[in-house]
């Protein structure tokens, strides 16, 4: 076995499914699996049309079957089903990416899945762990485990229906914290049983103030899982009176960010959790991080635990069939806004 299936970048800009992709002599850091199923994530639009890396293989979510192992590799073995975060359009690999037959893994950023979880559901999981775990760990500070932080343990999710607030929440929850979130009305129920302790309907002009009447005028993190100018200023309207910490998963608006000098703003770049260089274009490009890598090993096998407790589950999502041939159409439905049905995945 020496080449796989795999939709790659051409210089046109374009996904083009080939048959030839090389498969590269393994790391011993690395494994080796067999894709069972791939997600699609907005990403998967935006970097390919602004920042594009020809010969490159895309993707980021996947589950599978380890089917070969590095040296090095200590947590899996061959035979274990797995989700993983892959690195998708990297210029600095072109062989890495979820959308191919076979996948290049990394073993910090995969988790184990238990023999009643669906490949399907499994691949929905990856980026949302790692973009969320980074978000508030990391940027915003939140501590693994511990009932307390500052004034208020309440942290805001906007957005918490979307992939990333669905882990956000439970994230929070299992940290001893309590996650409120914005979602539409008929979200309210699924969000409070993985853990929101409320719920506020985004639609409503007055969603900020109704946060922060709650909060009696105590919240300090917020998470944007959307990050449109109007979620931002909303956001920033429910944070309490003494500032706080806002972080969101795109660059925020400046003009919103000025209207507050109490509140420090951040983005999740979610590509540094593999610790080396992000080369995309302007303000997308990161240098290397080796500690987020490092930071990447504690919380994949932190969500590996609650994913076998069941205390982290996936998000929705729409089955598609086709594989990796349909894999651009579906692309092309998130780069127009018309998936509204939870991630799309595809079984191959």
């Amino acid at each position: 076995m020496n080449s796989r299936k795999a939709l790659i970048c051409s210089p046109a800009r374009k996904y083009v499914l080939v048959d030839d992709a090389a498969i590269p002599k393994l790391q011993p850091d690395m494994m080796l699996c067999r894709v069972a199923a791939v997600a699609l994530n907005p990403a998967d639009a935006k970097i390919i049309d602004y920042s594009p890396s020809p010969g490159s293989i895309g993707g980021e979510d996947f589950s599978g079957e380890v089917i070969r192992i590095g040296e090095k590799i200590k947590r899996f073995k061959v035979g274990d089903r797995v989700c993983g975060f892959a690195f998708g359009l990297n210029s600095n690999d072109k062989t890495t990416g979820a959308f191919s037959e076979y996948v290049v893994a990394a073993e910090d950023l995969t988790c184990k899945i238990p023999p009643d979880m669906e490949f399907e559901a499994a691949a929905t999981l990856p980026l949302a762990v790692g973009t969320a775990g980074l978000a508030l760990y990391q940027h915003l500070g939140l501590p693994w485990l511990r009932a307390e932080v500052g004034n208020s343990s309440f942290v805001l999710v906007s957005g918490g229906a979307t992939s990333t607030g669905v882990v956000a929440i439970q994230l929070l929850k299992a940290s001893g914290l309590h996650p409120i979130a914005t979602c539409s009305p008929e979200n309210k129920a699924m969000l409070k049983s993985l853990g929101a302790v409320e719920t506020f309907d985004y639609h409503s002009s007055t969603c900020g103030l109704e946060i922060r009447d709650y909060t009696s005028h105590t919240l300090e993190f917020v998470l944007d899982c959307i990050t449109t100018s109007e979620t931002m200023a909303m956001c920033y309207e429910a944070i309490g009176s003494a500032g706080g910490e806002y972080v969101s998963l795109d660059p925020g608006s400046t003009h919103v960010k000025y209207t507050r000098r109490d509140i420090s703003t951040d983005w999740v770049m979610a590509f540094t959790l593999f610790g080396q260089p992000v080369k995309l274009g302007g303000i997308y490009g990161r240098p290397a991080m080796p500690e987020y890598r490092q930071f990447a090993a504690r919380l994949y096998a932190r969500a590996e635990t609650m994913i076998e407790a069941g205390c982290l589950v996936p998000t929705r999502f729409e089955t598609r069939t086709g594989g990796l041939a349909r894999l651009e159409a579906g692309i092309e439905e998130l780069r127009q806004g018309q998936s509204k049905s939870g991630k799309l995945v595809y079984p191959l």
